[in-house]
């Protein structure tokens, strides 16, 4: 790749990072994908491409055995590499203008049922770190990365609230129940009683080591609860997110409401857990209706 390629994919990169407030892990990812697009079209430079080179390089990232998503993907970042360019006057102009790539089919997210989540929570020596930390993930929704972003000063426990410093350095106030307040106070009390601090500016949970707890050592942690507990489905610490939005719908919270607890930009993004609860609404008709 010749240096002046180089140059406009680190300007982009810094682009998505200070203008768009993407996350360090996104903007890696956005580099690699333009990096593997700028490698494809070889010497050929940004403002020489056509649409023919776009449709080449689809039709060899399909043959490369990828799924129809990560092509989506890659597609997507292309797309934003050239808005960045015409932006900027480097291209004049844009090969993907009138170019658009299937959407593909969102899947259903993988969720507990309020009985996996119960027996979970009820599992034999269940520590309190641990069941804070599921507590917390349940009644609020959080991803693990902004879970273990928290400090002592995140949780309001007059007024019941955590803020959240969520995708794109935006923050959210999300509401937390009772329950996850007592257990989240069990824990910081038994964490005094260890000598270790809990003020204001401390990490909200620590490691073995008394030190923040890192987003991979989390999901270790409670993947071996999800064990424990007998759950069967191949999930992740995220399904704790899952089954907060499907959980509170089921129950008759409104979509709006769920999208600014869950921090999603786009309602789209949200309204896939209709699906969930409808499907459950279906299954609800079945066992009940007498002519099905």
């Amino acid at each position: 790749m010749d240096l002046f390629k180089r140059e406009l994919i680190n300007r982009f990169c810094a682009y998505l990072e200070a203008e768009r407030n993407y996350s360090p892990n996104t903007v890696s990812a956005y580099l690699k994908d333009t990096e593997s697009f700028a490698f494809f079209i070889k010497d050929c430079d940004f403002k020489d491409v056509t649409r023919d080179s776009i449709r080449n390089y689809i039709t060899h990232l399909k043959d490369s055995g990828l799924s129809k998503a990560s092509v989506a993907r890659k597609f997507a970042v292309v797309r934003a590499l050239y808005k960045f360019l015409i932006i900027n006057n480097i291209v004049s102009e844009n090969p993907l203008r009138v170019m658009s790539y299937p959407k593909t089919e969102k899947k259903v997210p993988v969720f507990l049922t309020e009985k996996e989540v119960y027996n979970l929570l009820e599992t034999s020596n269940l520590p309190l770190r641990d069941r804070a930390m599921i507590e917390l993930l349940y009644s609020s929704g959080l991803r693990i990365e902004e879970l273990v972003s928290l400090n002592v000063s995140s949780i309001d426990f007059i007024s019941g609230f955590v803020r959240v410093l969520g995708k794109g350095s935006k923050e959210r106030t999300v509401p937390v129940t009772d329950i996850c307040l007592d257990a989240i106070n069990n824990y910081l009390s038994f964490r005094r009683a260890q000598g270790l601090q809990a003020l204001p500016k401390d990490a909200l949970f620590l490691n073995k080591f008394s030190k923040r707890i890192g987003s991979r050592g989390a999901r270790k942690v409670l993947g071996g609860w999800f064990i424990k507990a007998g759950i069967l489905k191949r999930i992740s610490p995220h399904a704790l997110r899952h089954s907060f939005a499907t959980h509170l719908l089921d129950r008759g919270a409104d979509l709006r409401s769920v999208q600014e607890m869950l921090g999603h930009k786009n309602i789209a993004t949200t309204q896939v857990y209709t699906h969930v609860t409808i499907e459950s609404l279906k299954n609800a008709y079945k066992k009940a209706h007498p002519r099905t």
